[in-house]
């Protein structure tokens, strides 16, 4: 998802920076993000306090939790608080 993703926002002249799971001090870029897309592979990864207020967040990752229920990388019922516009899991992208 991630660089193709990029490729197609680069080619619309975006800013884009990739970051991933391990990137130092990662909640510094998705606070800097306009539109942040999340395709981490892990449940919850982001959190409200990760992005900025009003951003658009696109949740692409599709995790099961041990209970067996669905999610995505974004902690949905914290980023909700936070984000102008935000995709759910399931039923988003």
């Amino acid at each position: 998802v991630g660089k193709p993703m990029a490729l197609l926002l680069l080619h619309k002249n975006a800013t884009v920076t990739i970051c991933t799971s391990k990137t130092v001090d990662l909640a510094k870029h998705t606070r800097d993000a306009d539109i942040l897309v999340a395709a981490v592979g892990r449940p919850n990864f982001i959190t409200g306090d990760m992005v900025k207020p009003g951003a658009v967040v696109i949740d692409v990752g599709i995790n099961r939790t041990a209970d067996g229920k669905l999610c995505g990388d974004v902690d949905f019922a914290s980023v909700k608080q936070v984000a102008g516009y935000l995709t759910p899991v399931p039923g988003g992208v």
